[in-house]
């Protein structure tokens, strides 16, 4: 009696897709919902076994899809990877419901200290310091905290530690890199201003007159950035 042929073994290599063609939308809004950071093209097609053309063809169609139905979210591509957002006509209710009246802004301190690393990176921490005349050495570890700057190697002459922004610095800001940020002539004074600064702060100051105690201290402590 003969026995019944068994199948043929698949072809090594040969897989399947993780879904059915038909559901790649479905697939790439679950695996978007979860993430917790943006997602490129190259993971998200690894994620949902398609190809990275079909992947980004339809991000692209999804994105449009949101905004004619009004959602109140969108899928934007900013820092190198798509990822849900808040649509900014919305931002107030969701912010007065996840701080529930608690005050999470950055201080002014903190802001100033972000825009020199912003436009000086990469930059050691004693030349955020010179720039700004304060010590911030407070400012700079509620920047690091907070996943807003991020540490990018030693300074090859002094091997001080350099600080860049990061890719969530980029994302809440909303560019994709640090080329897209405004150029800073506009705010800057004229220079006629910045040289008779530079002419007063060189100038050989005349010796004050002995004419009793004074009022000024004479080992001012230096000055620091408060909390952030």
């Amino acid at each position: 009696m003969t026995e019944p042929a068994e199948p043929a073994a698949e072809p090594a290599g040969s897989e399947q897709l993780a879904v059915p063609l038909a559901e790649l939308r479905p697939a790439l809004e679950a695996v978007l919902m979860v993430a917790d950071q943006p997602l490129d093209e190259t993971t998200l097609a690894t994620a949902v076994g398609y190809p990275g053309e079909e992947v980004t063809a339809a991000l692209t169609a999804l994105a449009a899809e949101y905004d004619e139905q009004g959602r109140g979210f969108e899928l934007r591509n900013l820092a190198g990877g798509w990822r849900y957002y808040t649509r900014e006509a919305y931002a107030a209710v969701v912010e007065g419901f996840v701080l529930e009246g608690q005050q999470a802004r950055l201080t002014q301190a903190a802001l100033e200290t972000l825009a020199v690393v912003a436009y000086k990176q990469p930059v050691t921490r004693a030349r955020v310091s010179a720039i700004r005349g304060v010590n911030v050495d407070g400012v700079m570890r509620t920047l690091l905290s907070r996943g807003l700057v991020e540490e990018a190697g030693r300074d090859g002459e002094h091997g001080a530690t350099l600080y860049r922004t990061s890719s969530y610095f980029l994302e809440r800001i909303g560019v994709q890199s640090i080329d897209e940020l405004p150029e800073l002539a506009p705010y800057l004074p004229d220079m006629d201003d910045l040289d008779d600064e530079l002419a007063e702060m060189l100038a050989p100051s005349q010796p004050a007159a002995a004419t009793g105690p004074t009022d000024e201290p004479t080992d001012a402590a230096p000055e620091q950035d408060g909390p952030a």
